[in-house]
């Protein structure tokens, strides 16, 4: 028994060391800790591990598998603030939002479809507005999802104007084909940013950047990301199951 004790107590000094070096990337950017979430990704990792981070007192997750997060919400705690950071199709939407009633935000809103099923899966759920990112395809891959940056000010427009159960809250990027991003990718979603506030009459600070994962979140922070997903520097290394 000792062995998932110890990943625990690895994954809580994990965390730690994780918020000490985003204290350190805002204070280089001029902001203050607390001007970025961390948002703890437990993709493939039990709900026991992710109790672990939510005992040590962290309360922003998210996850990347709509069966994996409807399994795993309804063991932890109601307070939890989750994300949801992967691919959604459109015949999964609902029954996301119905079994997890603390969703928090949709980070990766990356059509029209996506957006309108949520704006109506809301409504008939009865919920609270949802909050949404638009995703954003810096890189041009085709592997990618999100709108491609040309696109995304329509998107963001659309979302704005026509799903009164969202609240556009900002713009997301994955960045390059390891997941990690350069300065490259963080500028052209900073541009983005600049483009919507502009055109929709946005605060910048009302919205949100969401870019920076393990490999790559002091960067992020530095370049002004307010939202960074963290998964196997805090967890550990994803587990796959194999296949037979």
């Amino acid at each position: 028994m000792a062995a998932p004790v110890a990943v625990e107590r690895t994954a809580v000094t994990a965390l730690r060391s994780v918020i000490q070096r985003v204290r350190g990337a805002a204070e280089r950017s001029g902001r203050r800790a607390e001007d970025v979430r961390v948002v703890a990704v437990g993709k493939t990792k039990p709900a026991s591990l992710v109790r672990q981070i939510y005992d040590a007192g962290h309360r922003c997750f998210a996850e990347n598998y709509v069966q994996e997060f409807i399994d795993k919400a309804p063991q932890l705690p109601a307070d939890i603030e989750w994300h949801f950071v992967g691919h959604l199709q459109s015949n999964k939407v609902k029954s996301l939002l119905a079994a997890v009633p603390n969703l928090d935000m949709v980070e990766s809103v990356d059509s029209e479809k996506i957006a309108n099923h949520l704006d109506r899966a809301v409504a008939s759920l009865g919920r609270k507005t949802l909050k949404v990112l638009v995703q954003v395809n810096t890189s041009g891959e085709q592997s990618k999802s999100g709108v491609d940056p040309s696109g995304c000010l329509e998107l963001a427009k659309h979302v704005k104007l026509n799903c009164p159960n969202l609240a556009f809250s900002g713009l997301m990027t994955i960045g390059m084909p390891d997941y990690t991003s350069t300065p490259e990718n963080f500028k052209a979603l900073s541009n983005c940013r600049i483009n919507v506030c502009k055109a929709l009459g946005i605060p910048m600070e009302l919205c949100e950047l969401s870019m920076g994962m393990s490999s790559d979140f002091e960067q992020a922070i530095e370049m002004g990301s307010t939202n960074v997903r963290i998964g196997s520097t805090i967890f550990g290394p994803r587990e796959y199951p194999k296949r037979t």
